[in-house]
């Protein structure tokens, strides 16, 4: 009796941990025309943090994001999502799967014949019987939470600064408040001042949210003030995870070469040359 209360035990913690994570990744392969590029990914990411990619070019990081969505489709290896495995989800199941996220593209991807409000509901105006002002009311709020002023719902993706797309094309991530959002590099090509909005306004809105987020980025200071964990990845594996605190103290030789801006280290960095 003993041992069947033992077994019982063992395997409500073992749910019980599974719970906890609203993504795991387990052993993902994928290769192009033979050349390895996923060697074995192993990832989970708690229900409501945010976790952040970081990592040379070529590492993985996006390629690991497409295949979570099932935009590419792994060689081999396990990814639940709830608990649920969704790596061989049928065709028709998709579409509902694809609403359960928000994403943030590293050039915003917004569509330059939408006006700005249309950008953000795109996803919600696609469904059938919904109410364009309704649609745009919530656009509206959702550009007054990345500090946006509700004249700018009516502008083109071309009238706006870069900072101010990058905020749009967060304000579309968050549209219908997903419970899992992707982050592709939130900050590229923005000056440090506007970075820093955008990285204030990444961490207050998902907190306010509740999400589970995944973000990449290159920006460390980015990764400083957004993250709860880092994982590192270096040629398509997860070589460290941890607490962001740690990240910038551990004695990790590939943390610690990406963190502290070496050149010098077990990341080498091919450089042609070119003779005259």
């Amino acid at each position: 009796m003993q041992f069947v209360f033992a077994n019982l035990s063992c395997s409500f913690f073992a749910m019980a941990e599974t719970a906890k994570n609203k993504i795991v990744v387990k052993d993902l392969y994928k290769s192009f025309d033979g050349v390895q590029v996923l060697n074995g990914i192993n990832l989970e990411v708690k229900a409501g943090e945010i976790l952040t990619l970081i990592g040379p070019s070529g590492a993985g990081k996006t390629l690991t994001l497409k295949c979570i969505l099932g935009l590419i489709k792994p060689d081999s290896g396990s990814i639940l999502l709830d608990g649920k495995e969704v790596s061989d989800m049928p065709e028709k199941d998709r579409m509902e799967f694809f609403r359960k996220f928000g994403i943030l593209f590293q050039r915003s991807g917004l569509f330059d014949g939408l006006r700005v409000w249309e950008n953000i509901g795109f996803r919600l105006n696609q469904q059938s019987g919904v109410n364009k002002q309704d649609v745009k009311a919530m656009a509206i709020k959702k550009l007054r939470s990345v500090g946006l002023s509700a004249d700018v719902a009516d502008l083109f993706p071309s009238e706006l600064s870069g900072g101010m797309q990058k905020r749009v094309g967060f304000a579309r991530a968050i549209a219908g408040d997903p419970p899992i959002l992707f982050l592709d590099e939130p900050t590229a090509g923005l000056d440090p001042i506007m970075s820093n909005v955008i990285n204030d306004q990444i961490f207050n809105n998902v907190r306010e949210l509740g999400s589970t987020v995944m973000a990449i980025t290159s920006n460390l200071l980015t990764a400083r003030i957004i993250s709860d964990r880092i994982a590192m990845l270096h040629e398509g594996r997860v070589v460290w995870t941890g607490d962001v605190r740690e990240a910038g103290h551990t004695d990790d030789p590939y943390v610690s070469q990406f963190w502290n801006k070496r050149k010098d280290g077990p990341i080498q960095m091919s450089v042609s040359t070119v003779s005259a």
